[in-house]
């Protein structure tokens, strides 16, 4: 059975040795809102790049060597992977456009270098000024991007805001999806920074959870209807909201609405036909939950994704969970594992 890794992290693979690149991504981190990335050498002679907020609570750690085409395709083989697709893991949120041309003729380099294994996003900033949208286009159409990465919030915009649009629209008219990665915290931090796994893990899951509520209710899929969001992370758990958070009406005379029991529809709708999910290591979410989220949703719906590097072995266990540990139908492993992401980005496998 044919398995495509939606979710493989890219960063330009001379980052520690090309001084402008660092520099952009080094500079382009937001001091003034907390955000410190700093390069340091580990025991093992390696480089890293560490992005803290606030100081002293890493979010972020990108490690020398972990980037390369050779070590992509080492643990695809490893892993039984048979293709992947590339995206800038969270830095996106921050990066200038000069430095995102270096970051997208590196992944159309590494693509090329790739025996056809490998695919590419376009990094862009979303701001929709003429310049950004012709290097969207030139990732599309010259660079073969199969499609286009998002943070799931730029400051403190998620993406329902109005300032995305004019940027959202030339993606919809693109007809390509949109990874929406999430960003190392939500803009309401300061509840989960004290300890690391609840900072790490379920700082990404409410951010993702935030933004996918935001869209579904922001009524930007009707202004919109050919855009296609797939959101790491299970969508923040969105399988476990589904039903709370749709609309339902009351069945008895109320003495006041607490909730707005109109759209239900509607929600289902954009669900269906506009929100997707990045399994995002799914082994690490247990088989009934994983098997809970494929039942609400649909199998139709989840996208297999492993992270990778940010664990080596995440790829190999994702991949193992699906194939020998979820009790589902061959037809719905088969759509996880290569089907909807074949769909979703076109892809000629």
């Amino acid at each position: 059975m044919t398995v495509v890794d939606i979710n493989i992290h890219h960063l330009p693979e001379d980052l520690f040795t090309n001084e402008k690149i660092l520099n952009g991504f080094l500079n382009s981190a937001p001091r003034g809102f907390g955000e410190i990335a700093s390069v340091t050498t580990m025991e093992s002679g390696k480089k890293q790049l560490i992005l803290e907020k606030p100081k002293g609570y890493q979010n972020l750690n990108y490690v020398e060597g972990d980037y390369s085409v050779e070590s992509k395709l080492a643990a695809m083989d490893e892993a039984g992977v048979d293709y992947g697709v590339m995206r800038v893991p969270v830095w996106q949120e921050w990066l200038d456009l000069e430095t995102c041309k270096a970051v997208n003729d590196n992944a159309a380099d590494i693509v090329s270098r790739s025996g056809g294994r490998l695919f590419t996003t376009a990094c862009v900033p979303p701001w929709g000024g003429k310049d950004n949208v012709y290097e969207l286009e030139r990732c599309v159409n010259e660079l073969g991007a199969v499609g286009v990465q998002l943070a799931c919030h730029y400051g403190q915009l998620y993406l329902d805001d109005e300032v995305f649009e004019p940027y959202l629209k030339v993606i919809e008219k693109l007809d390509i999806p949109v990874v929406v990665h999430h960003t190392p915290l939500p803009v309401e931090y300061k509840s989960v920074i004290d300890y690391t796994n609840l900072r790490r893990e379920y700082g990404r899951i409410v951010d993702q959870g935030v933004a996918v509520g935001r869209e579904l209710f922001s009524g930007m899929f009707d202004r919109m209807p050919g855009l296609r969001f797939i959101h790491t992370m299970m969508g923040g758990n969105w399988f476990a909201n589904t039903a709370l958070l749709t609309p339902h009406k009351t069945n008895k005379a109320e003495a006041m609405q607490r909730l707005d029991p109109t759209g239900g529809e509607k929600i289902k709708q954009y669900l269906e036909e506009n929100i997707f999910f990045d399994m995002t290591h799914p082994h690490s979410w247990g088989k009934d939950q994983v098997e809970a989220a494929l039942k609400i949703n649909g199998a139709d719906h989840y996208l297999f994704g492993s992270s990778f590097p940010v664990f080596y072995s995440w790829m190999g266990q994702g991949v193992d969970f699906v194939q020998n540990e979820l009790e589902i139908s061959d037809a719905d492993r088969e759509l996880v594992l290569s089907g909807n992401a074949k769909r979703l980005f076109n892809l000629p496998i």
